[in-house]
């Protein structure tokens, strides 16, 4: 299955409480912090929930 690699580029600070857990479920936390994730429609989910806060990549590895 396709992988993807999530970077949080933005603060959730001042942002709404399901952005901040989608956040947190998609393994982020602060700014910088990367994740390489399963591409599932369950990610996919969450990385919609949070466009502005966050950039995605294709993961080749």
């Amino acid at each position: 299955m396709a992988k993807i690699k999530v970077t949080q580029t933005r603060s959730s600070i001042g942002s709404k409480p399901k952005q901040r857990g989608s956040l947190r479920a998609l393994g982020l936390g602060r700014i910088g912090k990367s994740n390489v994730l399963e591409d599932t429609p369950d990610a996919r989910g969450q990385i919609n929930k949070v466009p502005h806060l966050i950039s995605v990549e294709e993961d080749d590895s």
